[in-house]
């Protein structure tokens, strides 16, 4: 599979208007695919936004021409149900043929107990993903479709305005169940960098290729997709402070574990020194180091590299990822 690099759109950071705006710029900087989250609320309350990513998607896609677009992830098992999320990705697939890619998660309570639901263990919060890609699919597929499962149902429910072209469904993972799902019913897979190797190599990809087994495929068979934090800038101080907004991504889970009010997860996120908020995050001012480290996860089996970009000013890393970046990485590609 052909090496594919993404932006990933911050829509915990900007609001709708200035996030289309850089999706636009993206494709214009050579850019592959844009992916966008699906927050209800944010990692941070000041400065934070959580523009919902349905319509954001249908503006954006309006905006351009050839990249493709997707969440990494959304949920749908609480706030939505899966056949509302069928029938949503069914008429982006319709608008924007080829394009659209499904990306599903078993979701964070941040986002889920705000609105009053209860936000169940980690065996129900994956038993629900795997049944709402299940009805999902079954949807798509199908005509009066009658489906009893043990969260969801429907009564001859159709979709009538579907794709002609298959709207792909990646499913984000960090550990090995949901991974070896995916593996199993998916078309691609999400994770992210910042972590031990050992989890890649040891853990996911092992449980990505026995999932692929089970169902008569290979890991050439998905898109495996990693979403690359990364902050590059030619001032290294600069790159440094850019990843402050984004501190939120290097508490423990233990640390944030429980945590679903943004002014709380903020006071924990400011408490981290700069130098762990930036543990997360390949950290450069050199376009062939940066590559350098970047290549570790193309070597690791990831050919679909989607860039998280901390700082405010989204533009100017568009600019400088498009000048200095992406030729060094489609060259390594080829």
């Amino acid at each position: 599979m052909p090496l594919r690099l993404g932006y990933k759109a911050s829509a915990e950071q900007f609001g709708p208007r200035e996030l289309a705006d850089f999706g636009v710029l993206a494709e214009q900087a050579g850019f592959d695919s844009v992916f966008v989250s699906d927050h209800l609320q944010p990692w941070r309350h000041d400065g934070g936004h959580a523009p919902a990513a349905l319509p954001w998607l249908g503006a954006l896609g309006s905006r351009t021409e050839r990249i493709v677009l997707g969440t990494s992830v959304l949920t749908p098992t609480f706030r939505y149900h899966p056949a509302v999320i069928a029938q949503a990705f069914a008429t982006l697939g319709v608008l924007f043929p080829g394009r659209v890619v499904l990306g599903v998660g078993s979701g964070e309570s941040l986002n889920e107990v705000p609105l009053g639901l209860q936000w169940p263990d980690g065996k129900e919060r994956f038993a629900r993903l795997k049944e709402a890609v299940t009805l999902i699919k079954a949807l798509w597929a199908g005509e009066r479709v009658t489906f009893e499962g043990t969260y969801y149902s429907t009564d001859k429910a159709t979709i009538y305005d579907r794709p002609e072209t298959p709207v792909p469904i990646y499913i984000g993972a960090s550990g090995p169940a949901a991974t070896r799902l995916a593996g199993r019913v998916a078309d691609g897979f999400i994770t992210t960098s910042g972590k031990q190797d050992s989890l890649y190599r040891d853990t996911l990809l092992p449980a990505l290729a026995e999932g692929a087994e089970k169902a008569g495929r290979t890991l050439d068979d998905l898109d495996l997709l990693i979403e690359m934090k990364v902050s590059f800038d030619h001032d290294h101080e600069r790159a440094m402070q850019d990843t402050r907004h984004w501190a939120a991504l290097a508490l423990t889970p233990e640390q944030k574990s429980g945590v679903e009010d943004p002014i709380e997860m903020q006071r924990l996120s400011d408490e981290l020194p700069v130098e762990q908020a930036a543990s997360r995050w390949i950290v450069s001012t050199d376009p062939d180091e940066h590559v350098q480290r970047v290549q570790h996860y193309i070597d690791l089996g990831f050919r679909h590299l989607v860039f998280h970009a901390p700082g405010p000013d989204q533009a100017r890393f568009l600019e400088l990822y498009g000048e200095e970046v992406l030729p060094r990485l489609r060259a390594l590609g080829s």
